[in-house]
């Protein structure tokens, strides 16, 4: 799901120390705290397992902080809900005051103010629950999560759910907002194996969302994000879980025309959905290198198709027999938190080797340009899925607004270190997909309109472009739950 996960450990490792997120305690000084009316409001009216922190705090430094430092804010409190009817209470006082929140599961939201805020920050880690139904076959979830953690408390029953691909990632950006898995061509998007929503609405109301109880809501929670109310918790299919097959190997820039045409063969060819590849062609403070991760759900692969990658001299190589979570606790998230960043994300009918020459060089000639600019990463990544990848699931969702067919994608991200680089990043992302959109039109791939993702798309993407014709549907269901607009003091994709 994101781009810089996938890296070179050894690059990732010296990469590391060129940031330094502040998340200690006693750093601030706590004796001349201003407490703000509202925190003070919800303080006093919430029961006493819900509690408010501020500056000086380090938790309050914990419910603030986010992996991209462009999305971190200074909040006037941090709140920590520990019932449904504490965030209710809490709705109600942030509406009835007008007052700016975020809402935070995991923090790894990459647009400024999507999941942060300088008023109210609303943590979620308290909603930590994961009860497993056998019988149901299926696991509720608290959005305070990390989907690691939810990974390995199935483990014990040999079961999983679609979630991440790699460490650290939050329940609620999946759940709400799509989930790109290693299961995907097996089971779909993580949120099309969403069964029920435990939903806070924007008055305060606590209710269980399903396909059947509130068809409208079930649609739009799934790909509309917190436009709806505060979800607390999900409750999701299990899936039978072994042992798998997979891992990373690196390439040096020399073994990327050899590793472009791996890739290719194994777009072209591979049918199998228990098969799954990622590759990122990366731009690392001056060094060009691919990771390419490959997977397969069995304790050992089929003959033939992961050959021709293992047979590619290689920098580094991380692949074995495990469990799913050693697998996705490979893949560290947080080695690169601290850098600024953008995403965006543009769809590919076939992966072929001048498409992939194409990415190649948007990498290196991006990464150079933007050396100067502060840039640290340059990332663009190849997310291969088959054509079946949205038939998994049974009622229509927000997002894709279209499920005709599949693709796979190029997701793009850079990380960079001064905040007066943004508007060139931002400048810089947008021209770079639309010079792939228009190289990838111009060789018969029809693509110009597929949607893009909401988690990966920059700031400033007009709803239409993620939402297409259910735009109109999503701010008709948004205006009868949320007269007041309440849900509009928080960021994100607005409704």
């Amino acid at each position: 799901m994101v781009a810089f996960a996938d890296l070179s450990l050894s690059f990732l490792f010296g990469l590391s120390g060129l940031t330094e997120p502040d998340v200690s305690s006693g750093s601030l000084d706590t004796g001349n705290i201003v407490r703000s009316t509202v925190c003070e409001q919800i303080a006093t009216n919430v029961s006493s397992s819900s509690i408010v922190y501020y500056t000086g705090s380090s938790q309050y430094l914990k419910d603030n902080y986010h992996w991209s430092a462009s999305s971190t804010q200074t909040s006037q409190c941090s709140f920590e809900p520990a019932t449904t009817e504490d965030v209710g209470i809490a709705l109600r006082i942030l509406g009835e005051t007008q007052t700016p929140f975020g809402i935070k599961s995991g923090g790894h939201a990459a647009n400024a103010g999507f999941s942060s805020t300088s008023g109210v920050q609303i943590a979620m880690y308290s909603f930590s629950d994961v009860v497993y139904d056998s019988a149901a076959q299926t696991a509720t979830v608290g959005t305070g999560l990390l989907w690691d953690d939810v990974y390995v408390a199935l483990e014990q029953y040999n079961v999983t759910v679609v979630g991440a691909k790699v460490s650290g990632i939050g329940i609620g950006g999946v759940a709400l907002g799509g989930g790109y898995s290693y299961l995907t061509n097996q089971h779909g998007l993580g949120f099309d194996n969403v069964v029920a929503f435990e939903l806070v609405l924007p008055n305060g109301t606590v209710t269980d969302i399903t396909n059947s109880t509130n068809p409208d809501l079930f649609f739009a929670l799934r790909g509309g994000f917190n436009n709806f109310g505060i979800v607390t918790r999900v409750t999701v299919k299990t899936y039978p879980q072994s042992l798998v097959w997979g891992g990373r190997v690196s390439y040096v820039k020399d073994q990327w025309e050899a590793a472009s045409s791996a890739i290719a063969n194994y777009s072209a060819k591979t049918t199998d959905p228990k098969a799954s590849t990622y590759h990122t062609y990366n731009y690392v403070s001056g060094v060009a290198e691919i990771s390419c991760i490959l997977f397969y759900d069995a304790p050992t692969r089929p003959e033939g198709i992961f050959d021709e990658f293992l047979s590619i001299p290689h920098i580094d190589q991380d692949i074995s027999t495990r469990s799913y979570v050693n697998l996705i606790q490979s893949l560290p998230l947080n080695l690169t938190s601290g850098l600024r960043s953008v995403f965006h994300w543009v769809a590919m009918e076939e992966v072929t080797v001048p498409v992939l020459n194409m990415i190649a060089n948007e990498t290196l000639f991006w990464g150079a340009e933007l050396t100067d600019s502060s840039a640290r990463i340059v990332s663009y990544d190849v997310d291969i899925y088959l054509p079946t990848l949205y038939e998994h699931v049974d009622s229509p969702t927000a997002y894709p607004p279209s499920r005709s067919r599949g693709y796979s994608f190029i997701e793009v991200y850079y990380g960079w270190a001064d905040s007066d680089s943004d508007d060139t990043m931002f400048d810089a992302v947008n021209a770079s997909a639309k010079h792939m959109i228009e190289a990838l039109t111009d060789v018969g791939q029809d693509i110009a309109n597929v949607a893009v993702y909401p988690n990966n798309a920059p700031p400033n993407t007009s709803l239409e472009r993620m939402y297409g014709d259910n735009v109109s549907r999503l701010q008709a269901i948004k205006n009868a739950v949320d007269p007041d607009n309440v849900m509009g003091l928080a960021g994100g994709w607005k409704f």
